[in-house]
């Protein structure tokens, strides 16, 4: 049986649910305990790796000036691909796990694995098949395309586009899609908003990330709209889910108030739009539900390219403030909703629901040993 090792981080939540949802694709296709997925820099110094995730959402919430200059020097430098050392301890966890996984295979949902395999194979390590699961749109940074790979998949023709411009051999570059949980295709058409031209109340979720301004009070915005039906996400903050189960329990129209959950999915199809900061999985998800997205923050540099391709396409728009959500919804669901209808359409062709198969099935084939030659 085939052994594919999935390496990730925990620098966004993109590059976990991309590992996520291809680890069950690689198990629905070739038996379960085929994926084995590791974040090597949580195994490494699990304290400082802490310590460094929360600085990174610290930063990019609190100071996004700041941040953006980082990302941008990150992007022009290569401090990163030449100085292995740096990661020396996540280096010595990378040797063990291939050393006890043996794996025929390897997939990076995070860009700096792909670097330390690179430097393993050249100082007597095993030389693996390794691929990019690339979780960035348009603004993709450069450490993708640094290391060595036998092949990258992106999630568009846009990002695509990108990435040949880098000097990545096309022959090795696959519009997949981003991998996302199977949902999206086994419940497609099962799984819908009710419709608005036979007179149903719309339906708006709204996904609140940890640090996304304004969030409470475009919360408190969205319930005192009596004719719309609202579903809050607010995660793990206690404090709001509160203030707004007590708001919500007066109005005349549904609303749902839900801490963290898994069913994230499931309300991205069955709404018929998302409010929520463009963060590479929540944007993935939602072109995958065909729900189009009012984008209420973007964190400068990766989110960037997030919101810029629904911006080219014509599926959502930016409104980063209270008022500026509230007009952006009451204009999609104006006249029957005939500007979201606009969205969903455009939603489409970005769609690639099968995405996590796909990439399974590519890696799986390329990894699997020929049969030997039948004796005369």
């Amino acid at each position: 049986m085939s052994k594919i090792l999935i390496l990730t981080a925990s620098f966004g939540e993109g590059h976990n649910a991309a590992a996520r949802a291809l680890a069950a694709a690689i198990d629905r296709e070739a038996g379960l305990g085929t994926a084995v997925t590791e974040d090597i820099f949580a195994l490494a110094a699990p304290r400082y790796n802490e310590l460094v995730r929360r600085s990174y959402l610290s930063l990019i919430n609190r100071a996004p000036k700041l941040w953006i200059r980082f990302y941008r020097w990150s992007d022009r430098s290569s401090l990163v691909a030449n100085t292995p050392a740096l990661f020396f301890r996540e280096l010595r966890v990378l040797r063990r796990i291939l050393a006890r996984e043996k794996p025929d295979a390897v997939c990076c949902t995070f860009p700096v694995a792909t670097l330390l395999l690179e430097h393993l194979a050249r100082t007597g390590g095993p030389r693996l098949p390794r691929y990019n699961i690339v979780t960035d749109s348009i603004s993709i940074h450069s450490l993708w395309c640094r290391g060595a790979c036998d092949g990258w998949f992106v999630p568009n023709e846009d990002s695509a586009a990108v990435v040949l411009r880098a000097g990545l051999n096309p022959a090795l570059v696959h519009v997949s899609g981003f991998p996302v949980p199977a949902i999206f295709t086994e419940q497609a058409g099962l799984l819908t908003p009710p419709d608005l031209n036979s007179g149903a109340a719309p339906r708006v979720l709204h996904i609140i990330n940890s640090g996304t301004r304004h969030a409470a009070e475009t919360a408190r915005r969205l319930l005192a709209e009596q004719d719309w039906e609202v579903t809050c996400a607010v995660g793990r903050n206690e404090s709001l889910l509160r203030q707004l189960t007590a708001l919500a329990a007066g109005r005349r129209r549904p609303a749902t108030i839900l801490g963290w959950t898994k069913e994230v999915p499931q309300l991205l199809m069955t709404h018929h739009v998302v409010v929520s900061k463009a963060g590479g999985a929540t944007t993935q998800e939602a072109i995958n539900a065909l729900c189009p997205m009012i984008v209420s923050q973007v964190v400068p540099g990766q989110e960037e390219g997030n919101y810029e391709l629904l911006r080219r396409h014509g599926a959502g728009t930016l409104a980063e403030s209270p008022d500026a959500v509230i007009a952006a919804l009451k204009h999609a669901f104006a006249d029957h909703g005939r500007v979201l209808g606009e969205w969903r359409a455009a939603l489409s062709p970005l769609a690639h629901p099968t995405a996590a198969r796909d990439i399974a099935q590519h890696v799986l084939a390329a990894s699997t040993p020929a049969p030997a030659a039948a004796r005369p």
